[in-house]
């Protein structure tokens, strides 16, 4: 019995070490495409959009390796809750990985077009505020820290707040310079992508919450 809990253990650790890596590289697709728009650096964002590969193999290594446990070890209780949020973490941070392509790809763009100057500080902002919260709730799963995985959900809604303020500037600028237009709207679909990977990493969270508590947190919070 306790050889096959020390397996079941090992199995489980090299699962986290997978999700580990994977989290560090969609926090660093992140931040790195937000970087790239900032500093109109188009090499770095294509970089950015060559790297997504990896990310996309290392989600289909991740399910395979949580399926193939679940099927040898069969766990129950809290180990099954950890292989079953460990596959949907998966999931979640590979859709992060695609956001930030989808960043670079804009950011390639915007390199040589006129930009709302002004705007590029709350981008900057918007981004390192989601990469933070993405490598929070990361960490919440790597410790088992229930306390940082509530702490990334009930400030769910700080994102949120971050995107309208850039929607409203945005379309403020887009109403008052035609030549603003096409460039605003490129910041507009990267502040949505940045918006939307807050809400995965909320969703690591309430995985994480789910992993060590078997419940399920199903309303975000109004701040």
């Amino acid at each position: 019995m306790e050889h096959t809990v020390k397996a079941f253990d090992d199995d489980l650790a090299a699962l986290s070490g997978l999700i580990a890596r994977l989290g560090a590289l969609a926090a660093s697709e992140t931040a790195d495409a937000v970087q790239a728009l900032i500093t109109r650096d188009a090499d770095l964002a294509q970089a950015v959009v060559e790297r997504d590969r990896t990310l996309d193999e290392l989600e289909i290594q991740i399910e395979e390796a949580a399926v193939s446990m679940m099927a040898r070890r069969q766990p129950v209780a809290i180990d099954l809750r950890r292989s079953v949020a460990a596959m949907k973490m998966a999931g979640n941070l590979e859709r992060c990985g695609d956001l930030a392509k989808n960043i670079a790809k804009r950011a390639i763009v915007l390199a040589d077009m006129e930009l709302p100057g002004p705007m590029l500080r709350p981008i900057e902002r918007m981004g390192l505020l989601v990469s933070q919260r993405l490598r929070l709730a990361l960490t919440a799963y790597a410790e088992d820290d229930l306390v940082r995985a509530t702490e990334v959900w009930t400030r769910d809604r700080e994102v949120d707040e971050d995107y309208e303020s850039v929607f409203r500037e945005l379309l403020t600028y887009m109403m008052g310079d035609a030549r603003l237009i096409a460039s605003s709207t490129h910041l507009l679909f990267v502040a949505k992508n940045l918006e939307r990977i807050g809400d995965h990493a909320t969703n690591i969270a309430e995985l994480v919450h789910y992993a060590m508590t078997g419940e399920q947190l199903v309303a975000r919070p109004k701040i």
